[in-house]
């Protein structure tokens, strides 16, 4: 049974950082893209970014500069590093596998998925 689970969300103050991580299992992760989502309250879900098999990765324009997508595939597990983090960041990051796949910005896209885990940036 294939399982995506989040942790090391957080209460975090605006300017720190946080590291979430992703493990993955029940799949052959190295041949899996690995995205990152977000949902704040009231508001859709977003794409946060991706990291292909290969190692590519791909960013929001939101986050673009302040987070890092990375992957261990020794350790199924992908990795979201949030750095000069902003209140408005603030929501429930989700993480997702996908094997093919040509949208990748798109959650439906994505064959598993995560329960999530909540991030809070305050002010």
């Amino acid at each position: 049974q294939v399982q995506v689970v989040e942790s090391g969300g957080g209460l975090v103050q605006a300017g720190g950082s946080l590291r979430l991580s992703c493990a993955a299992s029940g799949l052959t992760f190295r041949t899996y893209t690995m995205g990152w989502f977000r949902q704040a309250p009231g508001k859709e879900r977003e794409f946060v970014g991706t990291i292909t098999w290969g190692g590519g990765t791909y960013y929001a324009d939101s986050v673009k500069g302040r987070f890092t997508i990375s992957r261990d595939n020794a350790k199924n597990t992908a990795y979201l590093q949030m750095n000069s983090l902003k209140p408005e960041d603030t929501a429930v990051y989700f993480c997702a596998a996908v094997r093919y796949g040509s949208s990748w910005s798109r959650f439906s896209e994505y064959d598993y998925r995560g329960q999530g885990t909540q991030v809070t940036v305050s002010s």
